[in-house]
């Protein structure tokens, strides 16, 4: 399978280019066989379906070629608008997914990546992609969908499970000091550890280990900790159990 790449918000604004430029050094890695062609991006702003999904989808393209241009990658970067049931069975949108080298899903609300993809052939598409070795990279309500679980503000919902005995915590830089371990060990399933990513700071899984890209920091609390293992740009967190 392909690296997992989990984000904690800020996603395609000033001060988060190590995260992008990481992702494209990870998806060049893993094309090296097909060095001449550019880097597939797609980027399918689901969780945005409720607000302005366009406008995350463009931020996510210029950021890509911002980020590709200034290292001299060449990538072709396209829009998967994905937002409902309908668009979620769209054999284009199905096929653009399958081809992908990176699939990334910015921000929204937490309870939409989850309802739209699972069992619509976008769904199957994307594990499909990522069992070939493509990128699957998710910021804040995106990333947390990626997990195994997430919660919303109607209660806890099964993530996709890329990631297993994870719930992602993202803007950890804003609510850390808030309550919400204890909050959310009184509804999360057992097992399961918290993952808390500040803004313009990700972790992409690589070797068995999770490589920090970003200007922030990632905090891990596994299950009933309450001191967390933290790492910052270009240190690793061995595992997540």
């Amino acid at each position: 399978m392909g690296p997992v790449a989990l984000h904690g918000g800020g996603e395609f604004l000033p001060g988060d280019e190590p995260f992008i430029d990481e992702l494209l050094a990870v998806a060049r890695r893993g094309t090296d066989d097909e060095a001449e062609r550019p880097i597939r991006v797609v980027i399918i702003p689901t969780a945005a379906a409720r607000g302005r999904p366009e406008l995350a989808a463009g931020n996510g393209i210029a950021a890509f070629h911002r980020r590709a241009d200034a290292s001299g990658t060449r990538i072709d970067a396209q829009v998967g608008r994905i937002v409902d049931a309908l668009s979620a069975a769209d054999p284009s949108c199905a096929a653009l997914i399958a081809s992908a080298d990176i699939v990334h899903f910015p921000g929204g609300d937490p309870d939409l990546i989850p309802a739209v993809l699972v069992g619509s052939a976008a769904g199957k598409a994307l594990v499909d992609a990522h069992n070939r070795g493509a990128v699957i990279a998710g910021a804040s309500a995106g990333a947390m969908a990626l997990a195994e679980w997430s919660w919303t503000p109607n209660g806890g919902v099964a993530g996709l499970g890329l990631v297993r005995g994870v719930a992602v915590v993202p803007h950890y830089d804003d609510i850390r000091r808030l309550s919400w371990q204890v909050s959310l060990d009184g509804v999360a399933p057992d097992g399961l550890g918290y993952l808390g990513l500040d803004e313009r700071t990700g972790v992409i899984s690589n070797d068995g280990s999770w490589l920090v890209a970003g200007q922030g920091a990632a905090h891990w609390f596994a299950r009933g900790s309450a001191t967390p293992v933290i790492a910052r740009h270009g240190e690793r967190i061995a595992r997540f159990s």
